[in-house]
């Protein structure tokens, strides 16, 4: 992945997606790297292009001068995306991303096109001078308990995702977390945020101790033009404990500024349907079926791109990793093996793990009959062979 030196950040990024699509640009949360953001940027794929980075000091960018603020980590992404023709992004933080995206939209407006706020404040109070120092004396571990318990709900916190978590963020660099830590006990943009002239979206979680609804009521009481959508069972890392949730209220958010989101759009490009084409595919297969289609077979093609792949998957109603899963049950369910094989690599790029693809094939053994889903395992097995687990069998 690459890295790009700014004026007084070296940052860690990632941009997929569509080039010609609407930026999304998400902000990590203190202690986090942008892999928390893997739910979301699965969910998008194809109608949107996601970029996002390590903020300074975490994961893989490095950490910055001593003093910095929050204008300097607004600085950040905005020289980011400067430095990457990006004219305007939608902006997504969560908590230190969080207020890092009010910043930006207070100092850099011209770069916002929207604003989505999750599980962060204006302000946070709390002892951060003190957790500095605890962490530059004695590291990441002396917190880490502790922070899995603001983080996630007891629930949460003995899945396997939790774990992951709670891995990287030990691997935090405690010199970036402790400068951080020391940026938001410095940070108080109250008297600021009623500026903001941005559409802005505030997702809360109900069990959040670290940013308390009343922290994000306080936001959505200062920003015209903005909406507070509180989560259930739902702590501080919401956007990857609630994925489900976050996701389905992001997206109709962003489909929202684009004035998309109903299911009857009418007549969809032809361009646009071939990007999700490919972003589902991948380049060369669709590639090779236009070349191969010849003036005969052109208008399916055209066909198919534009209602299959424009009208059908372009709906951002059903998000990509549900239409992979519900593509693969019809695909046993009416034995087109074909098409079943050409879907499996995709849907797993869309979000289906292996443990869900398999749930799947039992549920369809039920629904559609025990010899479709011992097709399927076989056909599973012919595409992914050597990267399934040891011991699978059709």
């Amino acid at each position: 992945m690459p890295v790009i030196d700014l004026a007084s950040a070296t940052l860690h990024y990632e941009l997929s997606g569509p080039a010609d699509a609407p930026v999304v640009a998400f902000s990590n949360s203190l202690g986090t790297t942008l892999e928390m953001w893997d739910a979301q940027v699965a969910a998008l794929a194809g109608r949107y292009r996601c970029l996002r980075y390590d903020t300074r000091g975490h994961g893989r960018s490095k950490v910055g001068p001593a003093g910095a603020t929050i204008d300097d980590l607004a600085g950040d992404l905005a020289a980011l995306l400067d430095a990457l023709s990006i004219d305007q992004a939608h902006v997504v933080g969560l908590s230190l991303g969080g207020i890092t995206a009010q910043a930006l939209a207070l100092r850099r407006p011209a770069k916002v096109r929207s604003l989505t706020l999750m599980a962060t404040s204006a302000c946070i109070p709390g002892e951060w001078n003190e957790r500095a120092a605890l962490i530059e004396a004695q590291g990441m571990r002396a917190i880490v308990d502790a922070t899995m318990q603001r983080w996630f709900t007891p629930a949460y916190q003995t899945a396997a995702s939790a774990a992951v978590i709670r891995g990287r963020f030990l691997d935090i660099d405690p010199a970036g977390y402790a400068e951080c830590c020391r940026v938001i006990a410095k940070t108080d943009l109250r008297p600021e945020i009623g500026a903001i002239q941005k559409p802005t979206l505030i997702i809360a979680g109900i069990d959040d101790p670290a940013t308390p609804v009343a922290m994000m009521e306080d936001i959505r009481s200062r920003i015209d033009n903005s909406e507070l959508v509180v989560l259930p069972r739902a702590a501080h890392i919401l956007a990857i404990e609630r994925a489900d949730l976050v996701n389905r209220h992001l997206a109709a958010f962003l489909d929202a500024q684009r004035g998309v989101g109903s299911p009857a759009r009418g007549a969809v490009d032809f361009a646009e349907g071939l990007a999700n084409r490919k972003a589902v595919l991948g380049d060369a297969h669709v590639v090779r079926s236009l070349a191969n289609a010849g003036p005969f077979a052109a208008p399916w093609q055209d066909f198919i791109t534009r209602i299959a792949w424009g009208e059908i998957w372009g709906d951002p109603i059903l998000p990509w990793k549900t239409r992979s899963l519900v593509t693969l049950a019809m695909m046993v369910a009416l034995n087109r093996e074909e098409e079943f094989k050409l879907h499996v690599r995709p849907a797993l790029k869309n979000g289906v793990t292996l443990d869900e693809l398999r749930s799947l094939l039992l549920q369809i053994g039920v629904y559609a009959g025990v010899p479709a889903a011992n097709g399927a395992f076989r056909w599973v097995k012919d595409v992914l062979g050597d990267e399934l687990p040891l011991g699978a069998s059709s």
